[in-house]
């Protein structure tokens, strides 16, 4: 993976500043709970550029949040850049919600091997009921995480990530367990960004982690707030177009959102 042009400011922007000397799994929690899921450049019809720079300056720069490709690929190389860890992309295919067909593989994750030559799963990318730290990249093997508990489990040559909740486990992706090529995840970032009948370019969505709750944001013809705290079922509430600026800016972190003509907007200075 290329290097960032400053670490340092990667490392400001998830609240670890001067921490060089942070392990892998203080700075995927620094990162998953502070830099929000957002598709606004897809929702708008921005293409998504997935180069470093393009990545440093919007998501750290601009502190914008970004989706799983955005996420991961900045995550990877700011591990490689502070030295001893190695991070490989990985495409899956999301399993939540009503599996009618077959879905493409847009999803990324990373597979990362740390100081010590330990293998995890990493992933800051998926939105608000992702992962909060690495699980290890072995099936069978249960991860608490602050009451959140996970795990891999395999599915003839897929590895399926799964989350406990609502009283059993149920799967968020399948994954084969290969680097992808960059050509790979270009043409799948492409089609996730552009295709009109992507739901990352028919609606907005928003995310974040916190120890305490999983908050998702979803607006189609309505805007939903999905809740759900640890240990708990979701709560789903309805939200007015109007209200939905005010409340990214308070609960997500995401400024700039303006409502015009009934659509919402990111200003361009975001």
């Amino acid at each position: 993976m290329p290097s960032l042009a400053s670490v340092e400011a990667y490392l400001e922007r998830i609240g670890l500043a001067g921490r060089a000397d942070a392990g892998l799994g203080e700075i995927h929690r620094a990162h998953a709970t502070t830099i929000p899921f957002e598709n606004f450049d897809s929702f708008s019809g921005t293409p998504v550029s997935l180069d470093l720079g393009d990545l440093e300056a919007k998501i750290v720069g601009r502190r914008r949040g970004g989706y799983c490709f955005e996420h991961n690929l900045l995550l990877a190389s700011a591990l490689e850049s502070l030295g001893g860890i190695e991070a490989s992309p990985l495409l899956a295919r999301v399993r939540l919600g009503p599996e009618d067909s077959p879905r493409p593989l847009n999803h990324l994750l990373l597979r990362v091997r740390d100081r010590d030559g330990a293998v995890w799963l990493a992933d800051v990318g998926f939105g608000g009921g992702g992962l909060l730290d690495p699980i290890p990249f072995e099936s069978g093997v249960e991860s608490d995480q602050s009451g959140w508990h996970y795990r891999i489990v395999e599915d003839g040559p897929e590895l399926v990530l799964q989350v406990f909740q609502d009283g059993g486990w149920s799967d968020m992706y399948g994954f084969v367990p290969e680097p992808a090529e960059q050509v790979d995840i270009v043409v799948n970032n492409w089609f996730t960004a552009t295709h009109p009948e992507s739901p990352f370019v028919t609606g907005l969505m928003a995310g974040l982690r916190s120890l305490e709750r999983c908050l998702s944001l979803f607006v189609n013809e309505q805007a939903v707030l999905v809740e759900r705290p640890v240990g708990g079922e979701s709560v789903i509430t309805e939200v007015p177009l109007q209200d939905v600026p005010a409340l990214l800016a308070s609960r997500f972190g995401i400024e700039g959102v303006v409502l015009h003509d009934e659509h919402l907007v990111l200003r361009s200075d975001r």
